[in-house]
């Protein structure tokens, strides 16, 4: 939870849900939101300078871990928007490399500069000096993907994620077989209508859904930021 002091017309501080964006190894906290002009938050926080007060919460929560998923050959990574910070921290992880042979995230968003800090990030990662080796195998190919989809404009892939599983686009463009519960693990994040449609369609393939408690084949995201 973040949040920002408390003004004079407040009663208390506004908190929201957001998730960490930087690796678990990371030193420093990094998170990932968009600006929103008359947001209670958002328009406050995207004006913060150095050397101003921001909450957090104490304990950290979620499902987006690795232990909540059971072992597998390639893990899937379903994103919108926002949604797209919980797998910036898991494609840093050396772990995530150590427990699956292959990486696939998705980014889906509206407009094209939505994408640039995914792209960024993942084309940047091959320098990463903890885990520049693992996104690549011996013979150069990679094990780490990310494929865009854009829903407003041009893009060599167009359309919401279900529409591009259900047509089999996606795997067509990730060069693999449709989802498999005896090889692929999925995890999704976004708005609340993506994660239920898109954990709805993952169903229909045979995976389950997992918890901390529970290790199954798919995990979803249950904090929203407002």
């Amino acid at each position: 939870m973040i949040g920002l002091p408390k003004t004079e017309d407040q009663k208390r501080p506004i908190m929201r849900a957001y998730s960490i964006a930087s690796p678990a190894w990371d030193d420093k906290l990094e998170f990932y939101s968009i600006k929103v002009e008359d947001g209670p938050l958002t328009s406050r926080l995207q004006g913060i300078e150095l050397g101003d007060t921001v909450l957090l919460g104490r304990k950290p929560v979620g499902t987006l871990v690795l232990d909540a998923l059971l072992p597998g050959k390639r893990l899937w990574m379903f994103s919108t928007g926002t949604g797209f910070a919980p797998f910036a921290s898991l494609v840093r992880d050396p772990e995530t490399y150590e427990r699956y042979d292959e990486v696939i995230v998705t980014h889906t968003c509206r407009e094209a500069g939505e994408l640039e800090y995914s792209q960024r990030l993942v084309s940047d990662l091959i320098n990463d000096p903890l885990v520049g080796e693992m996104v690549v195998r011996e013979d150069g190919t990679p094990r780490l993907k990310l494929i865009t989809s854009l829903t407003r404009e041009n893009h060599s892939l167009k359309g919401r994620i279900t529409t591009l599983i259900e047509s089999g686009k996606l795997f067509e463009e990730a060069g693999t077989p449709a989802l498999n519960p005896e090889t692929d693990r999925v995890m999704i994040c976004g708005s609340k209508a993506m994660i239920d449609d898109t954990a709805a369609l993952v169903e229909t393939f045979g995976l389950k859904e997992g918890s901390n408690s529970q290790p199954a084949e798919f995990v979803v995201e249950k904090s929203f930021v407002g």
